[in-house]
């Protein structure tokens, strides 16, 4: 079985800060919720495709994660003692991008402009 570990875009990082600390240690595991099952959101369509979104509630408060998993794994070549045979392999571990956090209000939207901006659109 693979292995995820998570890499934090800026967007998601900077709410993560803000925040206090039990907030902070719920959005921590929630984000190792998702490398253990990165299965467990939802994958949008359109715009975001190829995107997931993971809804957790801390306080009431109902909070969106919005990550992306990689597919299509090409593998790491290795080369057999008799040089003849080249294997595929695919890696011990992946990175989940983890693009943006906070709640409903804006978020979509504010996910799109990021995305856009950063070149997830051809």
């Amino acid at each position: 079985m693979q292995e995820f570990f998570p890499n934090y875009k800026k967007p998601f990082s900077s709410f993560v800060k803000k925040q206090h600390k039990p907030l902070q240690a719920v959005i921590e595991d929630e984000v190792m919720n998702v490398c253990k099952r990165p299965e467990i959101g939802e994958s949008k369509a359109g715009d975001l495709t190829g995107i997931s979104v993971h809804k957790f509630k801390h306080n009431k408060q109902e909070y969106l994660m919005a990550y992306h998993v990689p597919s299509g794994q090409a593998g790491v070549a290795s080369v057999s003692e008799d040089e003849n045979e080249v294997r595929q392999r695919t890696p011990d571990f992946l990175f989940i991008d983890f693009y943006k956090l906070g709640s409903h209000e804006n978020f979509y939207d504010d996910l799109k402009a990021y995305l856009r901006a950063n070149g997830w659109y051809k």
